[in-house]
Parts: structure tokens; sequence; C-alpha cells
């Protein structure tokens, strides 16, 4: 078997939402290899394949939203909250900001806890309460999902307070009004963003293995 043929049958199981088919090519993989290089060679391309069928197109809103939970939940038996694997990295949360809108923010955070990272969720919650969350967790990296415009401004507010508190979290936005203008994130003071959880979990991993000296304090 070649090694695309696990990532294939994988894939197609997720799409299918076939429990059992995908369960059982996952606990296939587990028998010979470490947990968390499981869930990098085979959870995460698949993730992102998903990611980028439904970019095209190809795949609906609501297998990429199935595909993460029931990745989330068989890693979670493999790769538990309390395994050495999730807990090494630094404090990271995730917030839907000023908006009611939580399915982007439920996909994102099924994604990145599915690949193996531990993150605390928020929910939806106002600029203030972010701040506050932020500081006392000692967060170093913060996910905000927005779908309207209004709220992704007050990322800006945001950022400002956070930095009068002394804090200085990288930063990561997605949502609506990012992917019609590209450019938003640098106006309200993000450090990146994601048009699609895929993407996110691309960004967090690229982060975390060169994450720069301010923010491992």
């Amino acid at each position: 078997m070649t090694q695309s043929e696990p990532v294939e049958t994988f894939l197609n199981a997720l799409l299918a939402m076939d429990r059992v088919a995908a369960k059982r090519t996952l606990e296939g993989s587990t028998a010979a290899d470490a947990r968390l290089d499981v869930v990098e060679r085979l959870v995460v391309p698949s993730l992102e394949r998903i990611g980028d069928l439904w970019e095209r197109g190809e795949v609906s809103l609501s297998q990429v939203y199935m595909s993460g939970r029931m990745c989330e939940e068989m890693v979670d038996a493999i790769l538990p909250p309390s395994d050495p694997g999730r807990v090494d990295q630094p404090p990271m949360a995730i917030a839907v900001l000023d908006d009611y809108h939580l399915l982007g923010k439920r996909m994102v955070y099924s994604v990145l806890r599915a690949s193996g990272y531990e993150l605390k969720d928020y929910g939806t919650v106002d600029g203030e309460a972010l701040v506050s969350r932020v500081v006392r967790d000692g967060i170093v990296v913060l996910l905000i999902s927005v779908l309207m415009l209004p709220s992704a401004l007050h990322i800006k507010t945001v950022r400002e307070a956070l930095d009068r508190a002394g804090c200085r979290p990288f930063i990561l936005v997605g949502g609506a009004p990012f992917r019609f203008d590209t450019e938003l994130w640098r106006e309200v003071g993000a450090d990146a963003m994601a048009a699609t959880a895929a993407e996110g979990v691309a960004v967090v991993r690229k982060l975390l293995d060169h994450l720069p000296k301010e923010y491992r304090s």
C-alpha cells in the first residue's frame, strides 16, 4: 500500500460520514506509528484536502463541519487532552468577537483539535471580556472568528487594549470580511489571516515551528 492510499481511504470515509470506516483506517495506522505522527500524516492532510474541495465547490459545508467533528472525536481517543503531545505548546484560545455566527469558529476549533492541538474555547465574547481572558490565561496564540464587518473592525480595539495591558499575543483572524478584503487583517492589527479551517491549521503549525522569542514568555 502506498503512503497516499490510507489518506485516500480516510478522506473518502470522512466525506461519506462513515465513522466506522474512518475509525478503522485510523486505528490501523496507529498500531505501528506514534500517535501524533498519525495525526500529522493522516488526519491533517485529509482535512486540508476537504478544505480545498470546499473552496472549489466540490463538497458541502456540512461535510467540512462533520469531517472536523468526526476527526476530533477519533483523535481525542488516541491523543487525549492530557497527552504530552497536546499540552507541550504555548497557551492558545479561539473566540467569536461581538458576533453570533458560530459555525466558522466551531469548524476551526474542531479541525485544530482534530489535528492534535489544545486550545481554550471562549465562545462568543465582547472585546472587554476577550481582553480580560487573554491576559488572565496568558494566551500566546489567539484566533478570532467573525462574520460581519463591524465585528472585524472591533479587533483593532482588542489589539489596542491588549497592547495597553502589556500583552502581545499572535492574533490569527478569519471570516467573511477578511476573505472579501485581503488586506483588512493588517488594518485591524492582526498578525495573520486564514481563509479556511485547514489554512488556519497550517498557519498555527508554521507559527509554532518558528515562534518568535517575544511570544515564548
